[in-house]
């Protein structure tokens, strides 16, 4: 799959964090029970790596990838553990260099028109506004349609349920991200239930915007 081909899988990709190794399978079943489908796993805690491997092992039907890749390294880390694509908050030549040499399909970060410069003539047309809200929201997204209408856009950062449908309205918009599918009461609880309604939810906006 290409990152066009999986942003368009889904209008939500969850921005998912996980502490306990434990936890990984019964979450990402939960989202992918509710129809979302697409996961990205964040580098922050020690046991990233073996989340995203016990995911693609064991649950059939998600399309799990990284986060908050950073360093050209993480890109072999994350193909051993089974991530089909990588999403990074930025973008570095040392990035598109380890990009250009990995199979992992990777999703870059732009914040400023520069960077979306920088990231179209590395040869990325699929593109995260990060942080979208901090950067200018849909204003900004409206903004960079101008100047840039052959890019597509996954926001991400300080979206929430309520403005997701402003976001996915726009036309260079595929899909967004958040963190609301996982709110770290209902992980801590292993409330399952709750994470399986909250993507239902999520799952419908695509059926509106």
């Amino acid at each position: 799959m290409n990152i066009l081909s999986i942003m368009r899988s889904g209008p939500v990709i969850p921005v998912i964090v996980i502490d306990r190794l434990e936890d990984a399978v019964p979450l990402a079943r939960a989202l992918v029970t509710g129809g979302v489908r697409v996961l990205e796993l964040t580098l922050r805690t020690p046991v990233a790596l073996k989340a995203i491997e016990a995911i693609a092992n064991e649950v059939e039907g998600a399309i799990i990838g990284v986060g908050t890749i950073t360093r050209p390294e993480d890109f072999d880390a994350s193909v051993k553990a089974g991530a089909l694509f990588g999403v990074s908050p930025g973008l570095t030549p040392e990035l598109v260099a380890a990009s250009r040499d990995s199979s992992l399909p990777l999703l870059p970060g732009v914040m400023t028109p520069s960077d979306v410069i920088a990231a179209r003539a590395a040869g990325f047309t699929e593109l995260k506004l990060f942080p979208a809200q901090q950067a200018g929201g849909v204003g900004m997204l409206k903004a960079l349609g101008g100047p840039f209408p052959e890019l597509s856009f996954c926001p991400t950062g300080g979206i929430g349920a309520a403005t997701a449908p402003d976001f996915l309205a726009l036309p260079n918009v595929v899909c967004v991200g958040g963190s609301w599918l996982t709110p770290g009461d209902a992980v801590a609880a292993r409330d399952w239930g709750r994470i399986t309604a909250l993507a239902r939810d999520a799952a419908r906006l695509g059926q509106t915007a």
